[in-house]
């Protein structure tokens, strides 16, 4: 399957480079995946697309701190490291930049606005390097490393947002909690608490899923051939309360409505390890672990009936999904009717429901 199929124009002056002042004033296009039909409508019309006995399962992933920005002491030469998955001794997988001055061995140190009279805060060493600006770091520090993160790290919003992010809030779900991801799992944030519990009010349940987002989200596809592109793996857990909600709404003939692909990868990858660990079919048990799932047209989606999901970039894993779940031409009109009417595109723009 060809990677140039998923391609469209997007003119740059549609991808939002800011949160609207309201989080639910956004615009939603709605695809109906049966027939293909298109409506334009607001956000705040949600409601009118979902069911009673619905379950919503939203990601409750929290973005931490980081970019950290230091120096290597032997020489001065300010980098940058983009902090992408936790490998647990204070070890973590990073993103590098310049990543040639960070060779095997390499420190860098960061000290914040005002340097320790202790030394620096926080130090760095590189023990692995691998592909495209990858690093395998180890920090060494005094205290609690997530408060020295608040302290030093900026919130990692993508290479395409250049403006400013005054609040730092904005960039997260209003329901995260469980800290871990380089980046917001940005369908999520659409909803203010108030709206969650008006669409509670009338009848759709809500559960939690957590994916920590780290390296895929950075990484474009540079394969021609969609088959050969590879996904890195994230970290996820699938509760069994949530298990149990979305055993009890498939029993009742609710649909499962995924907010955002981070939610669609988590639910399809604990389906597989439902069925590894010998579920009955489409029943649905606790799981955590690793995932590399990679959905693309083709695949058979086990649990998701639905999707609220943001407008993505060309030919990207995340237009592939959403191409699985509705039909590559269904998308690619949906997308060509967004760019007509300019909906605003990727993490703080306008949304789309797939149902």
């Amino acid at each position: 399957m060809d990677v140039q199929w998923f391609d469209f124009e997007l003119p740059e002056e549609l991808i939002a480079q800011t949160p609207l002042p309201d989080r639910t004033g956004s615009r939603l296009l709605a695809l109906d995946k049966r027939t293909g039909a298109i409506t334009h409508t607001q956000f705040r019309q949600l409601g009118q697309f979902l069911r009673p006995g619905d379950a919503l399962i939203l990601n409750d992933t929290r973005v931490i701190p980081a970019r950290l920005f230091g120096v290597k002491p032997d020489t001065g030469a300010q980098v940058e490291l983009l902090l992408l998955k936790s490998l647990g001794d204070d070890r973590w997988q990073t993103l590098a930049k310049p990543a040639k001055r960070l060779k095997k061995g390499s420190a860098v140190h960061f000290v914040g606005e005002e340097e320790s009279p202790g030394g620096p805060l926080l130090t760095a060493v590189v023990e692995e390097e691998g592909e495209m600006g990858e690093r395998i770091v180890r920090f060494s520090y005094e205290g609690v490393f997530l408060e020295l993160l608040d302290r030093l790290g900026q919130m990692p919003l993508p290479p395409y947002i250049r403006e400013r992010l005054d609040e730092r809030d904005r960039y997260q779900t209003v329901y995260a909690r469980e800290a871990g991801s380089a980046a917001a799992p940005t369908a999520g944030l659409h909803f203010t608490e108030s709206f969650l519990a008006e669409l509670q009010e009338a009848g759709v349940s809500i559960g939690f899923v957590t994916l920590h987002v780290g390296l895929g989200t950075f990484r474009p596809v540079s394969a021609d051939r969609v088959e050969d592109h590879k996904m890195h793996a994230e970290y996820y857990v699938l509760p069994q309360e949530t298990a149990d909600l979305i055993n009890r709404t498939k029993a009742a003939g609710g649909r499962i409505v995924a907010v955002g692909t981070t939610s669609a990868r988590t639910l399809e990858s604990a389906a597989l390890a439902s069925e590894s660990a010998g579920a009955p079919a489409g029943q649905m048990v606790s799981s955590s672990g690793w995932t590399d799932i990679f959905i693309y047209p083709g695949y058979t989606f086990r649990m998701v009936d639905a999707l609220l999901t943001n407008f993505h970039l060309p030919k990207s894993t995340l237009v592939m999904l959403v191409s699985a779940l509705a039909g590559r031409d269904a998308v690619m009109e949906a997308y060509r009717q967004a760019v007509e009417r300019r909906y605003r595109f990727f993490s703080f723009g306008d949304a789309m429901f797939i149902y």
